[in-house]
């Protein structure tokens, strides 16, 4: 059994990611994997400001600012598979998903202190669930060409992505082709996740001697 917590980047409930992430997340349902979905439209994230305070303590999210990030922290550290949903514009994800990675990258990953400290997500399993309007391959790879590269740099492991493309406003972008998709992607991604050895931080979460 994997805990399986999505980010969901869509503004809309009702929306085209939406609507794709739901077959996936029945599968894993189905195959006796529980989820937890965060809207992050929902939510307060405030932009990082780079002030670097988070990597005074090793062992926690550490940001100063008070909104949902820490909330969302605590959930993103517990889960095994960490999706991110989101509809792509201009060419990447919504402005709060780029937020909450933004902060992320920096409250998870202690690497910009005095001493490099440890990533806190290190081996954790990342899979992308996204929707475009041009071809998956000219709409979404600037995407995921950036998530393959911010889950090298975090020590993430990088499970794929699943992409739609909606051909245009007054057409029905749901079907029975794109629901089984997303259910095949779903029983991949755990296929993938069971074969995987056990997640853990690269090193003690201990604070450096001598650092605030």
């Amino acid at each position: 059994m994997h805990h399986v917590c999505v980010l969901q980047g869509s503004p809309r409930k009702e929306g085209n990611t939406a609507a794709l992430t739901a077959p996936f997340l029945r599968r894993m349902e189905e195959l006796g994997n529980p989820w937890e979905e965060v809207w992050l439209y929902d939510k307060a994230i405030g932009p990082c400001t780079a002030c670097r305070a988070c990597q005074r303590d090793w062992s926690a999210f550490g940001c100063p600012q008070r909104d949902d990030m820490g909330e969302i922290f605590a959930r993103v550290l517990a889960c095994d598979l960490l999706v991110l949903a989101t509809p792509i514009y201009s060419w990447y994800c919504t402005p709060p998903m780029k937020a909450a990675l933004d902060r992320l990258v920096y409250g998870m990953d202690k690497y910009y202190g005095a001493e490099k400290g440890p990533a806190l997500w290190a081996g954790k399993a990342v899979a992308l669930i996204t929707t475009c309007g041009y071809r998956p391959e000219k709409g979404a790879d600037l995407w995921e060409e950036g998530m393959r590269r911010y889950c090298k740099h975090s020590q993430l492991r990088y499970l794929g992505m699943l992409a739609e493309r909606h051909l245009g406003y007054g057409t029905t972008f749901m079907d029975a082709d794109k629901a089984l998709r997303a259910e095949a992607f779903a029983a991949s991604v755990l296929e993938q996740l069971d074969a995987l050895p056990p997640a853990g931080p690269t090193r003690p979460a201990q604070r450096p001697a001598g650092m605030p």
